[in-house]
């Protein structure tokens, strides 16, 4: 959450999410990794990955290749002992007017559907230790 001080300054509260993350490229895919933390804590809040298919933008064309690929990353992550859990979000872009071609606006619903999910889990789990 964000206020604004006198002077119309912003102000960051300890519970504000703070987002930082690289850019790969594997190949054919292009692999955003963030992580989020919480203002003046250590402590991991999420970690979202964005991967892309490059040689192709149709959405329906490439989800055969995502799977596979999101399969390969499941199985890999399972066999280590890493807290929390694994979950794929795929909006339904047609619910938004986006073609099957996939352009930025369907980045932004991604990020916006994937940090709506994220904050919600945030608060949850704050209300459960209230």
């Amino acid at each position: 959450m964000v206020s604004k001080k006198e002077g119309g300054k912003p102000t960051l509260h300890s519970t504000d999410p703070i987002y930082e993350g690289l850019q790969y490229q594997l190949g054919d895919f292009q692999l955003r990794v963030g992580k989020v933390v919480l203002m003046h804590s250590e402590n991991l809040r999420g970690i979202v990955m964005e991967v892309e298919y490059l040689p192709i933008s149709s959405v329906e064309k490439s989800r055969q290749h995502m799977e596979e690929f999101l399969d390969i990353w499941q199985e890999a992550v399972s066999k280590r002992s890493l807290p929390g859990h694994f979950i794929h979000i795929e909006p339904n872009f047609s619910d938004f007017g986006l073609s099957d071609h996939y352009t930025s606006q369907h980045t932004a619903v991604q990020y916006a559907t994937v940090l709506g999910q994220l904050i919600a889990t945030v608060h949850s789990a704050q209300a459960v230790r209230n």
